[in-house]
């Protein structure tokens, strides 16, 4: 099965400098791929090519089978490109003398097969607001507006800039479930987020890039061998001194104290996070 993203060699450089050096990625079919780096690494300039509205400078790009730079250009092989693809940007925009119900019936007219504005509206939670006008909303309450103009046209694959910014986090969570809803539904997804603990709920792989270059691909849960890395384990002793130790095998750690302890006081077993494998990685490549 063709992914549903394919780069190999994207360069993009401004005025000299590098911002996307050489970026190879496939993105699967119903995937939904984190895509992780800090501030100026590349990651808004490779989404934006994937998106269209930036040229590249080299490389081979194809999203939904089509170059962007082709459909942004109006050829003929690219006609409904555009439909089949879902965009939700930092800031959409302002829409002050709209209600929220309006505003989503309206870009669903821009499409051939658009979802139902009302249940749009429900599913992002704005059922409360939908007679609203927009300028009376919250941040993060136009956030979610923001993700019902990208999902109103039933779109294949969804692009989502920093989608929960501003939301607190009970509406994080519900915005999660509406992420595992459309994945269900086989809409694919490239999220690119600085929450680290969103992309470990959410993502089937990540990618880290930093310096323009893709230094690493794999899933949460395996991301920098953090699956296999040393575990730390920690307790009190009877005396309540706190105890530490870095082991390959936690699980004999354990059997030894409860052998001379019985019930381990205070004992817990970590292994890296994803946050502490992101930050080493990118700290090792500046």
């Amino acid at each position: 099965m063709e992914p549903a993203i394919r780069v190999r060699g994207l360069r993009k450089t401004y005025a000299g400098a590098v911002a996307v050096d050489g970026v190879d990625l496939d993105v699967g079919q119903g995937e939904v791929f984190a895509l992780l780096g800090p501030n100026g690494a590349g990651k808004t300039t490779t989404v934006e090519i994937l998106e269209g509205y930036r040229k590249r400078d080299a490389g081979e790009v194809s999203v939904l089978g089509v170059d962007p730079a082709v459909a942004v250009g109006g050829h003929k092989r690219a006609r409904g490109w555009r439909d089949r693809v879902g965009i939700v940007l930092q800031g959409t925009g302002e829409f002050d003398e709209l209600t929220v119900g309006e505003v989503v019936r309206h870009f669903a007219r821009f499409y051939p097969r658009p979802d139902d504005p009302v249940a749009v509206v429900e599913r992002v939670g704005l059922k409360e607001k939908a007679d609203a006008r927009t300028h009376t909303l919250s941040g993060g309450q136009k956030r979610r507006l923001d993700v019902a103009l990208g999902i109103v046209g039933r779109p294949e694959l969804l692009f989502l800039d920093e989608p929960t910014t501003g939301f607190d986090p009970e509406a994080r969570r519900e915005f999660w479930q509406l992420i595992r809803d459309l994945q269900a539904g086989g809409t694919t997804i490239l999220l690119t987020t600085h929450y680290l603990e969103e992309a470990e709920a959410l993502a089937d792989r990540v990618g880290v890039i930093t310096r323009g270059r893709l230094i690493a691909v794999d899933s949460p849960a395996r991301l920098g061998h953090r699956d296999t890395a040393e575990a730390t384990v920690s307790w009190r002793t009877p005396e309540g001194a706190l105890e530490r130790t870095r082991t390959a095998t936690p699980t004999e750690v354990v059997a030894d104290l409860a052998e001379r302890y019985g019930e381990v006081p205070g004992l817990t077993v970590t292994r890296p996070t994803l946050e502490d494998v992101y930050l080493d990685m990118i700290g090792d490549a500046a």
